[in-house]
């Protein structure tokens, strides 16, 4: 469903990717590993198009079809859909109204809300106020409006207390079980997804087919993402590294 060919990006004249390769299978779910400033959030917001982030080589499939230089609407349109770690305050926009436009009014906000428990905030302005937690959930509350094909969640887990990280990974796991099929040994979800985990927590309640691990800008090494967790857990990033000057 998306793949990613060597990709280099740049803003404001410094490279902040150089050479990714990445791919995410149609019903697969893939994580992103990196420490802090790895360039993990700029992969995401360069695979949605935020128009900062400049793509000097390389490019972006999605189902098939070249997106590189599509702005983020016509992305949008597709069925990409994004998951920001700190989305803007949006003083004089109404949730419910932002709620409605994203599922083209095809998807009552109300019942949306409530499997969030977000009821009480469809009349508040989008993230005024509200909690870590809260974000996240009304983040989710939006993207289950879209209803994108193609999930991309910035640590999704981050800001998160413990009450709301099982509400939060719950959705989440709904959320990409939409349409599941069991044809075989393995079942394919409806959806797919891209995740940036910082903890690793949000795989208690995701089962991840694949991750990567990207450092200095660059993806270093791929694998069983919950074995690469548990290396990271116990060596941290520098094995990863290591082993990659010795390729």
């Amino acid at each position: 469903m998306l793949k990613i060919e060597d990709l280099t990006v740049e803003v404001n004249g410094k490279t902040l990717l150089r050479d990714v390769n990445l791919e995410v299978k149609k019903g697969y779910t893939n994580v992103l590993f990196g420490p802090n400033g790895a360039g993990k959030t700029a992969l995401m917001r360069t695979i949605m198009g935020f128009s900062e982030y400049k793509i000097v080589k390389g490019h972006i499939l999605f189902n098939e079809e070249d997106i590189t230089g599509l702005p983020v609407d016509e992305r949008a349109r597709r069925g990409l859909g994004i998951m920001m770690q700190r989305p803007p305050d949006m003083s004089g926009i109404k949730l419910k109204d932002l709620v409605r436009v994203a599922s083209k009014g095809k998807k009552n906000p109300e019942t949306l809300a409530e499997d969030l428990g977000m009821e009480h905030f469809l009349d508040r302005d989008v993230n005024v106020g509200f909690s870590g937690g809260e974000i996240k959930r009304s983040e989710l509350l939006q993207l289950a409006a879209q209803d994108p094909d193609l999930y991309l969640l910035d640590e999704p887990e981050s800001g998160v207390d413990l009450v709301s990280i099982e509400q939060v990974g719950t959705t989440i796991k709904e959320l990409l079980d939409e349409g599941l099929n069991c044809p075989g040994e393995r079942c394919e979800r409806g959806k797919s997804a891209l995740i940036i985990t910082h903890t690793g927590r949000i795989l208690d309640y995701v089962k991840a087919d694949r991750g990567y691990i990207l450092c200095n800008g660059t993806v270093m090494c791929s694998g069983n993402p919950m074995k690469m967790l548990d290396e990271i857990k116990k060596k941290g990033y520098e094995e990863c590294i290591k082993c990659r000057l010795m390729m």
